[in-house]
């Protein structure tokens, strides 16, 4: 798609209209990408305010930032109308410190949080520090998703260090904010050893029922809310009713609910709404459900009615 002087006018006037603009797939409530999530995770902890353009609902947009920045991907961002680049760069610039000073945002000092490595876990990482290149430390991460991770690799001068045991680690930044209290086991199991990794933070995983057991859940009240993430056009041809359009309003509605309220979601095969459902496990809600193979499984398990697509 060309880049007309229209589309070019409407982008430039979109990237002026705050010092910071993401452009990004789904709204700051409600990221409809990982990389897009990871981002708005980020500035979320460094600025209270900063403009967020959907692309996803303006494909003319969606296509046309590409051409406007020479950028292949989404998410964007801006700030003060220049291009810093994509989900990786921002992680790069955020774990670093410099994404803070391009933003004007006060960076506190990184300090390594009250991480318990095991005795057996010391010990295997000993072993595997004996073949490593002199001079490696351990880094651990935990990611924006809560996976864990421990690789070997040189000191960074941008990561928080600690020792335990004789043995040195390090942690990024955007890491340490979700490893307070963190245990690092190691645990023998029939297929062998691995590591155990015990976090406190990490938020309650998402539930998957089959059709039927959430349609008892519904009929007993145990879930107050069903939502339908789906776009108008296909709840058009099938609708499980009683559920709700997961629009704007919705999200309003949501986030206005007590995080005690259980909520459950839905879409065509289960994806869509897993990825909703884990949005909203992380804004606190404490019951979340998902409706495993969507609106299909509901078809051919509850209501023969409701058509297949």
């Amino acid at each position: 798609m060309a880049l007309t002087p229209e589309l070019r006018a409407k982008i430039e006037t979109l990237i002026k209209s705050d010092d910071v603009v993401l452009f990004m797939k789904g709204t700051k409530s409600f990221p409809q990408c990982g990389f897009s999530a990871s981002v708005v995770n980020i500035l979320n902890t460094l600025i209270p305010k900063y403009t967020t353009v959907n692309v996803l609902s303006d494909p003319d947009v969606r296509q046309g930032i590409k051409e406007y920045s020479d950028w292949p991907t989404i998410p964007q961002l801006y700030v003060k109308g220049e291009l810093v680049g994509g989900s990786d760069i921002v992680k790069s610039l955020h774990e670093s410190g410099e994404l803070a000073g391009k933003l004007g945002a006060k960076l506190e000092p990184l300090t390594a949080p009250k991480i318990t490595v095991t005795p057996k876990a010391l010990e295997v990482l000993k072993g595997a520090l004996g073949d490593a290149d002199p001079g490696s430390v351990i880094h651990v991460s935990v990611d924006g998703s809560w996976e864990h991770g421990l690789d070997i690799g040189p000191p960074e001068k941008t990561s928080a260090s600690f020792e335990q045991g004789g043995v040195a680690f390090q942690i990024d930044r955007g890491s340490a904010g979700r490893a307070a209290g963190l245990v690092i086991d190691f645990v023998e199991g029939p297929g062998g050893g691995g590591f155990k990794m015990d976090n406190p933070n990490r938020p309650p995983s998402v539930r998957e029922v089959s059709a039927k057991e959430l349609s008892q859940l519904l009929a007993s009240g145990a879930v107050k809310e069903l939502f339908d993430v789906r776009s108008p056009a296909e709840r058009e041809r099938a609708k499980i009713e009683g559920s709700r359009l997961f629009d704007d309003a919705a999200i309003a509605y949501l986030e206005g609910l007590s995080k005690d309220t259980p909520i459950a979601f839905h879409c065509h095969h289960g994806g869509r709404s897993r990825n909703a459902a884990a949005h909203f496990l992380g804004k606190g809600f404490k019951t979340v459900y998902n409706l495993a193979g969507g609106i299909d499984a509901w078809s051919k398990d509850v209501d023969p009615k409701v058509p297949k697509y």
